[in-house]
């Protein structure tokens, strides 16, 4: 056996050594019930191997389950319904829950009431509301409750029927299959139903609740160095003590004593544990600094002809690796002969940091050559960052890499694979934009394909930090190709955030990150938030022959949502006065854009739940489909059908619409 190995042995067993006089409720009780975020709670609740005698009554037991991503889900059940812990707060004696039947679907298995059992759980009615729900009723010809409707996702009617909340017309209500199902919501969850139908959110975000256990008795208990618990043959709380019960009251007569050789055995652990994680970090900082030594070779031998780095510059934490990876080389006499010598006819627009041009290899493969603009040390590095990003992606909506150019070229060049039919922006508000052609169901796919290729990059720990229409490049099928990678920065997934200048495209950066110079992935979410309200309007993020108050897109949609006027902001060519599938999945993608421009990033999804939310609502059309319902006037197929395809432009020929990144800009 290996000696440090033996010395942490005897360390544990003279640990457990040291509690074997202790008594064992005493013990028990030492052990906190902690479930995914939930940590360190101690009385009143107890369950999930803290025992029954650690808490209260048996109201306050708390489980901890795992949802279908096998994260662990901490829940209660009060009045037989079960609610997911969403936050605990010991100093307030209160707990933030939400009914677990509503957390991914706000249309419930089984329809049931929910009631608090206050004399263990209390709410303010200043803070906490109830909401009443109404399911598969019959829709009504005309009025106002349609702002009151929401959708639906696992219903199994072959009819269509309607869903709403907290409505008073009873012709409607009595209608209706399931009636007056209360559940409670937050007051501000509430007052934002009444702005945007966002009832899933709503349900999902919970509501607070205090319980009504008096902890107060227990101070005395723990300040003596005991335990507090509860006698159930006297429904009262009760003091664990190192040496047994109390017999003094909620107080213990003496403290657990303070062992020497146990403190000699904890010196020990720390010492070694010390010693240990010196060791383990040692070894790191060395491979670190090989590795990173390694890399500035490998990267002054492509760029010593290219560049002379500023005597200031210093590395930036927030880009990662410097890693160049095993990416092909051309040669610049290869890429010269493939662009024509960089006619100007082949040029497809801007590429954040350079000129992108149209090409073909010896090899029959066109290709997009992107030409860096000036060699200096900052156009450089975005160079490279976007040569270590692509680098280590592969991913169907992502735009291909297929190599660079080497130490010996003139100039610094990216190759991409050609997508031929240029940017959504061009197709929405640019030079190939025509009425009819994108129609709803191909911006749909262009909105999921797009939240597809985000959800991966967050998941490889990328922030994309310049998602725009002008950056989504579209095939001659109309499948998306996500590009441009010179401002993305790698994430590391243990930290909120990244400190740095705001950089991006006017219209589409997160206000707050602007205000704070703090980069997360939220605020990728708010790029796409102004992308969807493009796909939605066909209006571009800036415009300043707008009206001044809607310059801004985000700004204006804003307005028009709050406002019910959503039906100013819809593109005409899209049929949503008149197709009753289209208004509904415009009005769907509408309220998650909403979400996605809130101010505060905490208030905005995750790029996997955008993406959930976009396939859930193009899910309940083909679900419609399926069962045969009328989907109201102009469906979805006929549409297709009598619309001609778009044509593709002249890839050579015509340029990408574009509009330059630019840093230091204010959304």
């Amino acid at each position: 056996m290996h000696p440090l190995f033996l010395i942490i042995v005897i360390f544990i067993l003279d640990l457990a050594a040291c509690d074997d006089d202790f008594d064992p409720k005493y013990r028990n009780c030492t052990r906190r019930f902690e479930c995914g975020r939930i940590r360190d709670i101690g009385y009143p609740f107890w369950g999930d191997g803290r025992a029954d005698y650690c808490g209260g009554k048996v109201g306050y037991q708390l489980y901890c389950n795992r949802d279908g991503n096998d994260q662990e889900i901490p829940e209660i059940v009060i009045n037989s319904v079960r609610y997911r812990v969403l936050s605990m707060s010991a100093s307030s004696k209160s707990m933030s829950i939400a009914r677990s039947d509503f957390v991914d679907d706000p249309c419930p298995a089984n329809y049931i009431n929910s009631t608090l059992d206050t004399s263990l759980f209390e709410y303010s009615a200043a803070n906490t509301v109830n909401l009443t729900l109404f399911y598969d009723c019959v829709p009504p010809t005309s009025g106002p409750l349609a702002l009151k409707q929401f959708t639906c996702p696992s219903a199994s009617s072959t009819t269509v029927m309607y869903n709403y909340f907290d409505i008073r017309d009873e012709s409607i209500i009595s209608t209706c299959r399931y009636k007056n199902i209360v559940t409670q919501v937050s007051k501000v969850g509430f007052d934002r139903l009444m702005i945007i139908n966002l009832v899933g959110q709503v349900l999902k975000d919970g509501f607070d609740v205090e319980y009504s256990m008096d902890v107060s008795q227990c101070k005395g208990c723990v300040d003596s160095g005991g335990q507090c618990g509860f006698d159930f043959a006297l429904q009262t709380p009760t003091c664990f003590c190192f040496d047994g019960p109390s017999s003094a009251g909620l107080k213990c007569l003496t403290r657990p004593p303070t062992n020497k050789g146990k403190n000699k055995g904890l010196k020990i652990g720390i010492g070694i544990g010390t010693g240990v994680g010196g060791i383990i970090l040692g070894c790191m900082a060395f491979l670190i600094w090989q590795r990173r030594k390694k890399v500035r070779s490998i990267s002054s031998t492509l760029l010593s002809r290219n560049i002379s780095p500023e005597p200031s510059s210093k590395p930036d934490i927030e880009k990662g690796d410097s890693m160049l990876f095993s990416t092909p080389i051309f040669t610049y006499n290869e890429l010269v002969e493939a662009t024509e010598d960089f006619d100007e006819s082949k040029e497809l627009g801007d590429g954040g940091f350079g000129t992108v041009y149209h090409g073909k290899l010896r090899d029959g493969r066109e290709v997009a050559v992107k030409r860096l603009y000036e060699h200096n040390y900052k156009r450089v590095e975005q160079f490279m960052n976007e040569i270590n990003i692509l680098s280590r992606l592969r991913h169907k909506y992502l735009v291909s890499l297929y190599g660079c150019t080497s130490r010996d070229s003139r100039d610094l060049l990216l190759v991409y694979e050609f997508v031929s039919n240029g940017t959504v922006a061009d197709h929405l508000h640019g030079n190939h934009a025509k009425a009819g052609h994108l129609t709803w169901p191909i911006r749909m796919s262009i909105a999921i394909e797009s939240a597809d290729a985000l959800t991966y990059l967050h998941a490889t720990e990328i922030i994309h930090r310049d998602v725009k229409t002008n950056n989504i490049l579209l095939d001659n099928e109309f499948h998306v190709k996500v590009a441009d990678f010179g401002l993305s920065r790698l994430f590391p997934t243990d930290v909120t955030h990244v400190s740095t200048a705001p950089q991006g495209t006017p219209g589409y950066v997160d206000p707050e990150y602007y205000q704070c110079y703090q980069l997360n992935d939220r605020s990728d979410v708010y790029s796409f938030g102004v992308v969807l309200i493009e796909l939605i309007s066909s209006k571009p993020a800036v415009d300043i022959n707008r009206h001044r108050h809607e310059i801004n897109l985000a700004s204006m949609a804003i307005n028009k949502i709050v406002n019910h006027a959503l039906h100013e902001l819809v593109d005409p060519s899209l049929g949503y006065e008149s197709d009753y599938e289209v208004r509904r999945m415009v009005t769907s993608v509408a309220e998650l854009a909403f979400r996605c421009l809130q101010q505060e990033k905490e208030m905005r999804p995750t790029m996997k739940e955008v993406l959930e939310s976009l396939k859930s609502i193009e899910d309940e059309k083909y679900k419609r489909e399926m069962k045969g319902e009328e989907l109201g006037v102009g469906p979805e197929k006929g549409l297709l059908k009598a619309i001609d395809p778009p044509l593709s432009p002249d890839s050579v020929t015509d340029k990408w619409a574009s509009i330059n990144t630019t840093p230091n800009t204010s959304a």
